[in-house]
């Protein structure tokens, strides 16, 4: 990147200090009040960063509030800060170029880096670092407590979590933790709906879906389609028996054995050798004996600016101006997947169904052309659902998806009180990036934003 492009970017903010109480819980805003970002010390020694961004387009209403987006991005160990912010629906690109296609057109963004030890979050003590998602949950929800109970405009808006990927199992989970926190009246948020995209909800289905569906497309023959199956069958064995963490490890030498059976198929879009998606690099094999993370795509995007994490711990770091000296962006990472290796497998189809029998909108998408979170798994760990509503769901028709008066397919729809599903057609893992159109059309159906209409 030029110097005058890094200057222009780092003259643009007029920034002003303050102090939570609290080491570390510090927050930055623009003058403008455009943009906010801080830490939150969500326990002891345990540092999560956050970035809010206000849309220009927003619209107060006090009979159609405007919406409130918290991405969630996978992993676990992937940077929403970093990845869903600059690389699928933030307002710059990583060319720090306008994003034609940002969801800040229809909704402010609050990005986090979760859980804590991913991106600019931090532990001081490696011990502190969470095993579950449900310890990931309680530290969203504190830093929740400390944004929306304090800045009273974000109470008057309608809030949803929107996720990617293991982000899913994230986003259930703080789904049911905000809605007990504000029943028991210590989180001041009005909770719109949980958004899962291409999530991780349930391992078993998804490594059961991979051998038929490389199968039909072409990328596996009999005997690929037959080892993957059986592998399948071991890992679904080893969950039954409650063995998740040799489940992890066994993913991860499925994940190597599709690979070399289909000549490095891409995990993201099954149409890609790995390494060929826009937003990742293939993330299949060994690191250090550990299963290599499917969160490896955190510091793999190239632009003109250099790789991700250069351009993170560069002039994003410069701009940011409070990240410790001693953090650097995605620095943890590998802790924060080791710390969750033995949640990493388990299933989080109850905690979706918990959700509806309270009343939560849930919406589901997917893309068509994923592999690792395919669709024919997506769709599997739907009919395990037990609410009440399924069987009216299944049976209603779809309905089709277009863009800006196109007359061309992008997608389909199906929607039974409070469950509504998204298929993506031509959209591999990443949907914001592969579909820019008929995502930010979805997000502004999802919120309702008051601007819906102008993106059709």
């Amino acid at each position: 990147m030029e110097k005058s492009s890094s200057l222009l970017f780092l003259s643009y903010l007029l920034l002003s200090l303050a102090t939570f109480h609290g080491e570390f819980v510090s927050a930055v805003r623009k003058q403008d009040g455009s943009e906010h970002w801080g830490y939150v010390q969500v326990r002891p020694k345990a540092h999560m960063f956050w970035w809010l961004y206000r849309s220009p387009q927003r619209v107060d209403s006090p009979s159609d509030p405007w919406p409130v987006v918290l991405w969630l991005q996978g992993g676990p160990g992937a940077s929403g800060v970093g990845i869903g912010n600059f690389e699928e629906i933030g307002p710059l690109d990583v060319d720090l170029k306008p994003r034609n296609s940002t969801w800040l057109q229809k909704a402010d963004l609050l990005f986090v880096d979760n859980p804590v030890g991913t991106g600019f979050s931090f532990v001081e003590d490696e011990s502190l670092v969470v095993k579950t998602d449900e310890e990931a949950a309680t530290d969203l929800t504190t830093l929740l407590k400390e944004l929306f109970n304090k800045i009273t405009s974000l109470q008057k808006s309608h809030f949803f979590i929107v996720a990617e990927s293991y982000g899913g199992k994230f986003a259930v989970t703080l789904g049911l933790s905000v809605v007990k926190a504000v029943e028991d009246g210590q989180l001041k948020l009005n909770l719109g709906g949980v958004v899962l995209g291409d999530s991780w909800i349930s391992p078993e289905d998804f490594v059961f879906s991979w051998g038929p569906l490389l199968k039909d497309v072409s990328r596996l023959d009999e005997n690929g389609a037959s080892g993957s199956n059986s592998m399948a069958q071991k890992i679904q064995q080893q969950i039954e028996k409650g063995q998740y963490q040799d489940a992890t490890r066994l993913w991860s030498d499925l994940e190597g054995f599709i690979s070399s059976s289909s000549s490095s198929v891409d995990f993201y879009n099954f149409l890609l050798d790995s390494g060929n998606d826009p937003v990742s690099l293939s993330s299949v094999g060994l690191s250090d004996g550990m299963p290599m993370k499917y969160s490896s795509y955190l510091s793999s995007r190239a632009s003109s600016n250099g790789d991700l994490s250069s351009f993170m711990n560069g002039v994003i770091r410069e701009k940011l101006r409070i990240i410790p000296k001693d953090v650097s962006w995605g620095g943890q990472s590998d802790l924060v997947f080791t710390g969750l290796e033995n949640d990493f497998m388990k299933p989080r189809i109850n905690e979706v169904d918990e959700l509806l029998a309270k009343g939560v909108n849930v919406t589901i998408y997917n893309g068509q052309l994923d592999v690792i979170c395919a669709t024919k798994g997506t769709e599997a760990w739907v009919q395990k659902l037990k609410w009440e509503g399924l069987k009216n769901f299944t049976r209603l028709d779809r309905t089709p998806l277009y863009c800006e008066g196109g007359s061309e397919t992008k997608g389909f729809m199906r929607s039974y009180k409070n469950l509504h599903f998204y298929w993506i057609l031509g959209a591999g893992h990443f949907v914001p990036v592969d579909q820019p159109c008929i995502a930010l059309n979805m997000v502004a159906e999802i919120t309702q934003s008051p601007l819906a209409s102008a993106s059709k």
